[in-house]
């Protein structure tokens, strides 16, 4: 039964990431015969102050990501699992983020910070009335805030999905017991979300790999201003497409694909997701 699947993500997945691994040894303009060139390529991205400025951006807007979006979505998550009318309505806009492109959210919000025709000239708003996108410190957090507003609905759906998963009988009981509504979150909700969150954190930190198209459009296609946001993938397609080196993109490529996997390693063997030996959220 699994040799199917493991047949596709051989050949879309593996087959894919060591012709990149092998690529990262060449030297490639895109168009060209491509010609070896031993490790240098990965010794100019290595050596490379852009490569580690980029590198530590990625972990920027992952941590902070993850500090924005996660308390958020938790509790989106606890008021969408509830039932009622307006839930209903709330929720069909909360989650049309996920109907929308990267690219068109990209440039709905660059006409909504325009400093000139955005919300900065709505009246009362006139503190929007700057260059947020083109502040270089404000910039990146800019990114992360429109980052957030996309991907919050998706993991609030997955909180909504855990936590209708746990039994109500513990919050009876919890409740014939005199807890409160705090108590039952700190030590009935949050403890039965572990797997929940586990898969959260793990996609989101792996997502910011991944952040490209809505950070290409926010920032012109640059990662500006200046260097601001140019984020390791960014600088990914910028090495490869821009600067016309396939042999650099790859290798900085290959260290996305690995890092990645580490993460999701890590945080899988830390949280002791490995071990789950049930369908049910928390048991």
């Amino acid at each position: 039964m699994a040799a199917p699947a493991l047949l596709l993500f051989g050949l879309f997945g593996v087959v894919p990431l060591l012709g990149v691994m092998v690529l990262s040894f060449a030297d490639w303009d895109g168009l060209g015969e491509p010609g070896w060139a031993g490790q240098a390529n990965w010794a100019a991205v290595l050596t490379d102050p852009g490569t580690w400025d980029a590198l530590a951006l990625t972990i920027k807007v992952m941590v902070v990501s993850w500090l924005v979006q996660t308390p958020i979505a938790l509790a989106l998550g606890l008021f969408q699992a509830a039932t009622g009318r307006l839930r209903a309505m709330l929720a069909i806009l909360w989650f049309l983020p996920l109907l929308l492109s990267a690219v068109a959210i990209g440039l709905a919000w660059q006409a909504l910070l325009d400093p000139t025709f955005g919300l900065g000239a709505t009246p009362g708003l006139g503190w929007l009335a700057r260059p947020l996108l083109g502040d270089p410190d404000l910039a990146l957090y800019t990114v992360i805030f429109v980052i957030a507003w996309q991907f919050i609905p998706f993991h609030a759906l997955l909180y909504q999905a855990g936590i209708r998963q746990i039994p109500v009988s513990l919050y009876e009981a919890a409740a014939i017991d005199g807890a409160s509504r705090t108590d039952r979150f700190w030590r009935i909700t949050l403890p039965q979300l572990r797997y929940t969150i586990v898969t959260s954190t793990t996609l989101m930190l792996v997502g910011s790999l991944t952040y490209f198209d809505l950070i290409f459009v926010l920032s012109g296609g640059t990662g500006g201003p200046g260097t601001a946001t140019r984020v390791l993938p960014l600088a990914m397609y910028i090495t490869g497409f821009q600067a016309h080196d396939m042999g650099r993109a790859s290798a900085i490529a290959t260290i996305l694909v690995l890092t990645g996997l580490a993460l999701s390693l890590v945080t899988t063997k830390w949280s002791g997701f490995t071990r789950m030996n049930s369908q049910q959220e928390g048991s």
